[in-house]
């Protein structure tokens, strides 16, 4: 570390891809469920006991939107990256046969002007680097479609990069298939970049990114220089291959070959956080080194099984608790309260102020306007709470469809209450989550909470009106839908 330098801490942000808030061992509701007993993830435990653990962290509901806004500081609604990407200049929405989904940024997020239906932003690791920080990515990207800028993530500011292109997900898990890199269009795409000296192995793809975070960790220390680590893990998406390491124990407690794979997967990405804790031992830098844990959207639920986010309902591509709430621990050392618990709730886009803090960074300029709120003053014991909305916006159809699931949608979150909106029928919810975690009782009909759903549907609609959020179109008249609250 160069001089002037010891104050300034690394920052290794460990994100995990579709893993559900009760995917862990470690239990983020006020008790423990049956699915914290099945899964096995001993280093979210001992990061914890460390750290803080958020209970009320959300994200969005979909994978790009989330890194967007991650990586900006905006919230959905002003980046426009509101479903998933891939290909340039083509939507990804499955078709409706009562909506059109508008002109939303189906080419993600782009460090440069004048690229069509994509959101020009200035992003966190270039700021990081432009004040002394050595940058780097391990794993999956997803920021921009391909032959766009953003699929490469040298461009968004990394110095490093492993493994992260435009897909969202990976060809395989497996070394013995390489990647995915099995030499046909289909393998073009969905192969996973860089690790070519794994093919043909047994090394699962956890595993391999893990053993190249070290190596740049390694490249990152000769540098002298604080680093940011952006270890972003293609786990715990699917499609799912058996992790030969862990799933016999899976399999011995009478789990189906499915969720059997599910569970070995979770443990594998678990054992890379440990990996990458000792790692930061051994090198002597963990007493100055942030380690945080997110995942970048609710659990997969369509192949698992209703209950597999329970007691949340809802999963990915929904903005129920299942979709939208994520395990969140944030270890600081020195700063920090060591096994303490934080209910203030928290939106992905908050890590983008609260990373520049942490590095000091107090001057920067960008082009979007940060919506994110720094938590820095919550990891230092500070009571900041007060009822902030959070807003959610899906105005997307996402390709698969299970209750609400899929389903074209947005959402508010103000204090304890939570308002739903869904656009192809006019469906309204209202849920009081300190009472109705599992969102079982729409209380729209209730005459009690009339005033409450009246103050919400106006103000998620006045914010969406406000920020000129994209929204769908009816096919039926040609105009956009209306807002929430009945008016266009």
């Amino acid at each position: 570390m160069a001089r002037g330098e010891a104050q300034r801490p690394n920052i290794l942000f460990f994100l995990v891809d579709d893993m559900g808030w009760q995917d862990t061992s470690l239990p983020f509701g006020p008790e423990k469920t049956r699915l914290n007993e099945l899964y096995r993830t001993p280093h979210m435990e001992r990061l914890a006991a460390k750290g803080v653990k958020f209970t009320h962290a959300y994200a969005c509901s979909i994978s790009s939107p989330s890194r967007v806004s991650l990586f900006t500081g905006a919230n959905v609604v002003q980046h426009r990256v509101s479903n998933w990407t891939l290909h340039k200049d083509t939507p990804t929405d499955r078709a409706s046969d009562v909506l059109d989904f508008g002109e939303w940024n189906y080419n993600g997020l782009c460090p440069v002007e004048g690229v069509g239906h994509t959101f020009h932003a200035k992003c966190l690791p270039q700021i990081l680097r432009e004040n002394g920080y050595t940058t780097m990515m391990v794993g999956k990207a997803h920021f921009g479609a391909i032959d766009t800028p953003a699929a490469d993530p040298l461009a968004i500011g990394f110095d490093y990069n492993v493994a992260g292109h435009a897909a969202g997900a990976m060809g395989s898990y497996l070394g013995e298939e390489n990647y995915g890199n099995i030499g046909n269009e289909w393998a073009k795409v969905w192969g996973v970049p860089d690790l070519e000296k794994y093919y043909g192995s047994s090394t699962f793809l956890t595993e391999a990114l893990t053993l190249e975070a070290k190596r740049l960790i390694d490249t990152a220390l000769v540098k002298e220089k604080p680093f940011f680590l952006y270890m972003s893990h293609y786990a715990v998406h699917a499609p799912y291959k058996e992790d030969k390491r862990f799933i016999e124990r899976y399999k011995n407690r009478g789990l189906s070959q499915a969720q059997a794979e599910y569970a070995a997967i979770v443990e594998g990405m678990d054992k890379s956080l440990g990996d990458l804790m000792d790692y930061l031992d051994e090198k002597g830098i963990s007493e100055n080194t942030v380690v945080v844990f997110m995942s970048d959207n609710g659990g997969y639920i369509n192949s698992r099984g209703d209950d597999m986010n329970a007691p949340l309902s809802g999963g990915k591509g929904s903005l129920l608790e299942g979709g939208i709430r994520e395990p969140m621990i944030v270890y600081w050392p020195g700063v920090s309260r060591a096994g303490s618990e934080e209910d203030m709730p928290v939106i992905v886009e908050d890590f983008f102020p609260t990373f520049l803090e942490m590095a000091g960074v107090k001057r920067y300029r960008t082009p979007q306007r940060v919506d994110g709120k720094s938590f820095v003053p919550v990891l230092r014991g500070k009571n900041i709470r007060g009822e902030r909305p959070l807003f959610f916006h899906y105005p997307n159809n996402w390709g698969e469809r299970k209750g609400i699931v899929g389903v074209p949608q947005s959402a508010i979150i103000k204090g304890n209450m939570k308002y739903i909106y869904c656009y192809e029928n006019g469906e309204s919810f209202l849920y009081d989550l300190d009472r109705d975690i599992s969102e079982r009782h729409n209380l729209m009909n209730d005459r009690m909470y009339a005033e409450v759903a009246d103050v919400l549907r106006r103000e998620l609609s006045d914010y969406l009106r406000r920020q000129k959020a994209n929204m769908p179109v009816d096919k039926r008249s040609g105009e956009q839908v209306a807002y929430p609250d009945g008016k266009k």
